[in-house]
């Protein structure tokens, strides 16, 4: 196809086309063979350089010709040389035209003119068509060597203002998803005030939150929210939860509206399996930290059996925070877990929950 529209353009454009693009690269391909080393590099650049000689030489003989036009021909086809026109010994005889000599004419009442009619005389020589204009060489080329500089120019500027592969993928990390449409469960709508999954999710989904886990080089690779409800309540009681994923560390935050307060959660630790277990206060509100294994499970796609028996996953460090300043009931929890089993310093758990917890409406009185 390319060869087809090469074929279709003019020559003045044709060729100067081809000597840019062939010139600008060998020059380039041979810049990259002797900064790499490449012989095989080195031999294409030379073959485009020889390429482009060729076409150049080809330009050169053309503007000659147009220069030097070759001697005009006689109407049987043979060019006459101004510089064979010398006397040889030998003079053509020279053709002669008998005109017809006028005859008489008749006088006004004479009689029949006897006699042969005069000749007619000869009809005159055409008018030479006028020459046409035939496009100016010089012009065509300068147009085709300007077009090629535009198209030079625009795939130099184009990669400053399209971003690269890499730029995309940094400047874009992990969204929340839109759930607005979704229809909420009913303990959501009994529930005053309630957070959803996806405002748990923008609220931990925070630019800054890779620096506060302490790997501020890292992007979320997903982020989720659900409007769950919490398990052995029949659906009654909103549990949402939002989790943003990183290379490193998994931070899921959830909200149980329940009436279990932190102080009775912390006395039903000890009949528990958490570690580590440590009470304190964050913006005012009862708090505590510990640690407890998470679970470990296989799904399996394909068919056959459904996967792997439940197993202990790695070590997970929770910080519960109370709803109210009062502890009327309910928790805020805030978690993070890794795959390998390294777990940030519980700082990290306290600036998460100081930037998480203005984003969740204090429980009211009931």
């Amino acid at each position: 196809m390319l060869g087809i529209l090469l074929r279709l353009l003019p020559f003045w454009v044709r060729e100067p086309l081809l000597i840019a693009v062939g010139s600008v690269l060998g020059v380039r391909i041979m810049y990259l063979a002797a900064r790499d080393h490449a012989p095989v590099a080195a031999g294409l650049g030379v073959l485009f350089l020889g390429f482009t000689a060729l076409r150049i030489h080809a330009v050169v003989r053309a503007l000659r010709a147009r220069r030097n036009p070759s001697p005009p021909t006689s109407a049987g086809g043979a060019a006459v040389d101004a510089a064979d026109q010398t006397h040889t010994g030998f003079e053509p005889q020279a053709q002669t035209h008998v005109q017809p000599q006028p005859q008489p004419q008749p006088q006004a009442g004479a009689g029949p003119r006897l006699g042969p009619a005069p000749a007619p005389a000869p009809a005159p020589a055409p008018a030479p068509a006028p020459a046409k204009n035939e496009p100016n060489a010089w012009g065509q080329a300068v147009a085709a060597v300007a077009l090629v500089g535009a198209l030079a120019a625009a795939l130099w500027v184009a990669p400053r203002f399209m971003p690269s592969d890499a730029d995309a993928d940094t400047a874009q990390p992990a969204s929340c998803p839109d759930a607005s449409h979704e229809k909420l469960p009913k303990a959501y709508q009994r529930t005053p005030r309630p957070v959803t999954g996806e405002e748990l999710c923008k609220a931990l989904n925070r630019p800054d939150l890779a620096q506060l886990l302490g790997t501020p080089g890292e992007i979320a690779v997903s982020a989720s929210g659900t409007d769950n409800t919490a398990a052995l309540t029949d659906g009654k009681v909103a549990e949402p939860e939002g989790e943003v994923t990183f290379d490193t560390y998994t931070v899921n935050v959830s909200a149980t509206y329940n009436d279990l307060s932190t102080a009775q959660y912390v006395k039903l630790m000890k009949f528990g399996d958490e570690r580590d277990v440590k009470t304190l206060t964050v913006l005012g509100r009862p708090a505590v930290f510990f640690s407890d294994h998470t679970m470990k499970f296989e799904i399996n796609l394909g068919g056959g059996s459904s996967g792997g028996p439940v197993e202990q996953g790695p070590l997970a460090r929770t910080l519960s925070v109370a709803l109210d300043r009062k502890d009327r009931g309910g928790s805020c929890d805030i978690t993070v877990w890794s795959t390998s089993g390294a777990l940030p310093d519980d700082s990290a758990l306290l600036d998460i929950a100081e930037k998480v917890l203005p984003a969740i409406p204090e429980r009211s009185a009931r």
